[in-house]
């Protein structure tokens, strides 16, 4: 094996197929690939991931292992059952610093028995576009001051855990009104607005020592026409005006704002070009499957040959490699936290996502009920559909029935089927045009409907009974449940 297919490895974060590490892995960590990114394929249960991270860890030490966990809709260790940890934007409606500290912590401990070592949060992404079809509840708010003090708090906890932090999506993905998932947002704001607005909270990070920050594949057209993960303007703004000394680690290159910039080998080129240190590929069977191995060699070839034909120097894939070794040494160094740690502060995220609760109303449903759910969009970053509101109620009432509304021809189905009944409108996110005429035909037939959004604050707000949850998962689901069904959780 060269020294060139090893440095090449040794920046790379792949994710593989399966709850056991494949040949193809074994292979590659024995040649120095740097870490492995778990997605909810790869967990079964936690017996399963801690069986697996040892596994991982005992072929090399300082082999990293990292996994999306933001809390609400986002987790990959809790996929099946949701997550136990109020999201962003919940801990932002609240606007408890110590609370968001804690929920890290504890989010942070969680990770940690499992054996992960980096977590791919928080979100630093001020929403400043409430169309934004990517950030939405997974972000604080839309203001910046406001999402920076929330945003240090996430850092400390997490990392007082044992685990590293990593911000996104640098320089910013609030104002996107695009799926960086399945094309390429463009951002016309001016310079000025921004620094003023999307940097801050990325600032306030750095201050506090964050190890790792993601790149946003967005184009900001007031800096530069490439995307910032490749762009060498953007990551100098990291670099020169915040002063980063991290790991700088790219957004997944098998998402859609990547392929129509040239594809994930170009990508991952361009970007270790621009500053990147550790490239992120992406979960080989979602949204499309592909072959796990053959995207790794693709890379890596590519990386070898950019170097050779000196598109790409050595030097700067050397610095990418010391950084991530760096981030691995740093992870070595932390004491790892037993899982007492997080049951500890299981109750303060409760009690956190019990207090976010807007209610207007008397939301108790005494009777029987028939829950109308007004949305089943799955987002790209969860993975899956969150049904998490619905199962919480359908536990406490197992003999409610539930059915979806997508038309406003549906209405009077629905109606006929709730003669007798209370009805529960879920609304899960942003209502399209269709959606909403929906809901609108549906309460004005059933004014005393309860309605549960889990979207953003005011998003499509009607109804005269509604409680807003700013966000999903399990523990935001049971919140809402306990409040709206009588007796449970009293």
């Amino acid at each position: 094996m060269s020294e060139l297919r090893r440095l090449a490895l040794s920046v790379l974060l792949p994710g593989f197929v399966g709850t056991t590490a494949p040949a193809w892995l074994a292979g590659r960590i024995d040649e120095g690939l740097a870490g492995v990114c778990l997605f909810g394929q790869n967990i079964d249960d936690v017996g399963q991931v801690r069986d697996l991270t040892a596994d991982l860890h005992r072929r090399r030490p300082g082999f990293l292992v990292a996994s999306d966990e933001e809390g609400g809709t986002v987790t990959r260790l809790e996929a099946e059952r949701g997550s136990s940890w109020p999201g962003h934007l919940t801990l932002g409606q609240l606007d408890d610093p110590g609370a968001t500290f804690d929920v890290a912590a504890g989010l942070g401990a969680q990770a940690s028995s499992a054996g992960i070592d980096l977590v791919l949060a928080p979100v630093l992404d001020v929403n400043s576009d409430p169309r934004n079809p990517v950030i939405g509840v997974r972000a604080f708010g839309d203001e910046p001051q406001l999402v920076s003090r929330h945003g240090v708090a996430f850092v400390q906890g997490l990392q007082s855990s044992g685990v590293a932090a990593c911000a996104k999506h640098f320089p910013g993905h609030g104002a996107t009104v695009t799926d960086s998932h399945v094309g390429l947002p463009v951002i016309d704001a001016d310079a000025e607005t921004v620094r003023r607005r999307d940097l801050p909270p990325f600032a306030a990070a750095v201050e506090a020592d964050v190890r790792c920050v993601m790149t946003a594949h967005v184009v900001l057209r007031a800096l530069d026409h490439r995307p910032a993960t490749m762009s060498p303007t953007v990551l100098r703004v990291l670099r020169d005006e915040l002063g980063f000394k991290g790991v700088i680690v790219s957004d997944a290159l098998d998402m859609g704002a990547v392929t129509v910039s040239g594809g994930r080998a170009a990508g991952a080129v361009a970007a270790l070009r621009a500053g990147v240190d550790l490239l992120c590929v992406g979960n080989p069977r979602h949204p499309e499957p592909y072959d796990d191995e053959a995207a790794v060699e693709e890379i890596v070839e590519a990386v070898e040959r950019a170097v050779v034909d000196g598109s790409l120097t050595r030097a700067r894939v050397e610095e990418a490699s010391d950084r991530v070794a760096s981030l691995s040494d740093w992870v070595r160094s932390r004491p790892g936290l037993p899982a007492s740690s997080s049951e500890g502060l299981r109750d303060r995220g409760g009690r956190a996502a019990r207090q976010a609760l807007r209610v207007r109303g008397d939301v108790t449903v005494r009777g029987d009920a028939l829950v109308v759910v007004a949305s089943a969009a799955t987002g790209f970053a969860s993975g899956r559909e969150d049904r998490s509101v619905v199962s919480a109620l359908m536990r406490r009432r197992p003999s409610w029935e539930c059915v979806g509304l997508e038309h406003a021809s549906d209405v009077a189905d629905v109606v006929a089927r709730a003669v007798g009944r209370d009805v529960v409108v879920l609304v899960r996110d942003r209502l399209s045009p269709l959606l909403g005429d929906a809901v609108g035909a549906l309460l004005s037939a059933r004014s005393d409907a309860v309605v549960i959004y889990t979207g953003l604050p005011d998003a499509d707000d009607r109804g005269h009974r509604t409680v807003h949850s700013f966000g999903g998962g399990r523990v935001t689901a049971d919140a809402v449940a306990d409040l709206i069904v009588e007796g449970a959780g009293r």
